[in-house]
């Protein structure tokens, strides 16, 4: 059974951007954000202010009333909190406060201006609630500026605002490419943030830099359609940067259907400065992330100690208590498997535990769904969640451990080739022993609570057994027994079962 959500817990980011005026309704201020309401329009603020100074009178009239349409969604949600922030154009247009205090009318709320350093400080704290331990160099690409800081786990350093925005970009060279390479050359050349960036992961944050993520995905034949985390090698991320600036002099990105009208402008803008910060950053990877300035401005209002949260294992544990029969089983059946790892001498890294927990959490989430197609649904449902601090090879880790605990073993019930694909052999081997201790788990307990604790590890030589208290005698059965030893054989060992 769902939890209804309280009235008057949601909370709403309207995001005032040199290229989109956007409105974000989240469930709740929660180091796991879940996003219910997402809206933009492309209004193009900040499409003339490098050369006239000015917010375009057109552009001005669209967003405001979008701003109309987003403040009166927030009153029919009975939103509780509503923030407001607005970016590059109106903090660099000469008649910026006036719109601003024209939308401030129309919002009932403050709207706060980000200076550049702030806008890029929020931005690392977006990546830093969607990414896991971060280590490398933010890029938030927006219409009007680029942000660039470096950020090392939970630590922002300080950050650079340049004016490289698509549109500003466009705007500064009067739709000249080879005049936005010279001026992105100059602007790049000598940042301090980008020298810190060598061997390390640039993080492209940026509503363009994901309309290239989604044509490289596409064009790859990738299995993943999640834009976030999707991650590629410099090196690939290089040569598909001049690709597209090559599609560009033979007029063929209109062709590209996928990417709004409004946006596919911008395109090659984005390429060419995603192409110079690979030259001189020289980063190790490319990752793309979806979490940004609005998601940095909530993470920021968290206490220290929900900030501190594994962002992954919320998310796990909200799904776990939304769609799991009992969220106190999933919990037991991560103390079960701790057991199970230790007996058997399992080796894992932080990271091996961490993804087995959340797997432990996601166990029982399909049970809904017709039996037949448990195993691919919830595959489904975990590699494409709405969520963040996983990497697209840990969603697919996860996904085929919960899978393979609904379909089993067998070879007539595998999981699409291009889903292992995206697994070494080691970490497949493991996502099928996880699963085999899953389907254990659930049959033994039903996924009721109280049961799993009464059932205990031993290992004896090469013999693996499972013991079970007095009282669970009767639960015992052959299936159970050719489960176990399915199991223990996975470990290169004998299973066994023992009545105490």
């Amino acid at each position: 059974m769902t939890r209804p959500r309280k009235r008057g817990s949601s909370v709403a980011v309207i995001d005032i951007g040199s290229n989109s005026v956007r409105l974000v309704v989240y469930e709740g201020l929660a180091r796991s954000l879940i996003p219910i309401f997402n809206e933009k329009t492309l209004c193009g603020l900040g499409r003339e202010v490098q050369s006239t100074g000015l917010l375009a009178p057109d552009a001005v009239d669209k967003a405001l009333t979008s701003l109309k349409r987003f403040r009166a969604l927030c009153r029919v949600m009975q939103v509780g909190r509503v923030f407001a922030i607005a970016t590059a154009a109106c903090r660099d247009a000469s008649n910026g406060p006036d719109f601003i205090a024209k939308a401030e009318r129309i919002c009932a709320v403050k709207i706060e201006i980000l200076s550049g350093p702030r806008e890029a400080r929020l931005s690392a704290l977006g990546v830093i609630s969607g990414i896991h331990h971060p280590d490398g160099i933010v890029g938030d690409l927006g219409g009007g500026s680029l942000e660039l800081i470096d950020v090392r786990r939970n630590s922002v350093r300080s950050g650079v605002t340049l004016p490289l925005g698509g549109l500003a970009l466009q705007d500064l060279a009067h739709k000249s490419l080879k005049r936005a390479d010279r001026i992105v050359r100059e602007e790049l050349d000598e940042v301090p943030q980008l020298k810190a960036g060598s061997g390390r992961t640039f993080y492209a944050v940026g509503g363009t830099w994901r309309a290239l993520a989604r044509i490289h995905i596409i064009q790859s034949g990738y299995p993943l359609q999640v834009m976030h985390g999707y991650s590629i090698s410099a090196a690939e991320a290089l040569d598909f940067s001049r690709r597209l600036r090559r599609l560009a002099a033979a007029d063929m990105l209109a062709d590209i259907e996928i990417v709004a009208d409004a946006r596919r402008p911008l395109l090659t803008y984005a390429a060419l400065v995603l192409e110079h910060i690979i030259r001189v950053a020289k980063p190790k990877t490319i990752v793309f992330s979806t979490f940004g300035v609005r998601e940095g401005l909530l993470h920021e209002k968290l206490t220290e100690t929900e900030r501190n949260k594994d962002g992954l294992i919320c998310a796990a544990e909200e799904l776990n208590q939304l769609l799991s029969r009992s969220a106190k089983h999933a919990r037991e059946l991560i103390a079960w498997t701790d057991r199970l790892a230790r007996v058997v001498k399992l080796r894992e890294t932080e990271e091996d535990r961490r993804l087995r927990h959340t797997a432990c959490l996601l166990s029982d989430i399909g049970w809904r769904v017709h039996p037949d197609h448990r195993g691919e649904q919830t595959l489904s449902l975990v590699v494409n969640g709405n969520f963040g601090a996983i990497t697209h090879t840990e969603r697919a880790f996860v996904g085929l451990s919960v899978f393979y605990r609904y379909a089993g073993l067998s070879e007539e019930n595998q999981p699409p080739a291009t889903m292992q694909e995206l697994l070494t052999p080691a970490q497949l081997d493991r996502a099928r022993l996880l699963g085999a201790a899953f389907r254990v788990a659930h049959l033994i307990s039903a996924a009721r609570p109280g049961v799993l604790p009464a059932t205990h590890f031993r290992s004896q030589g090469r013999k693996l057994m499972l013991v079970f208290e007095h009282r669970l005698g009767d639960i015992v059965a052959d299936r159970v027994g050719s489960r176990f030893r399915q199991l223990a054989r996975l470990v290169n060992r004998a299973g066994s079962i023992v009545r105490r």
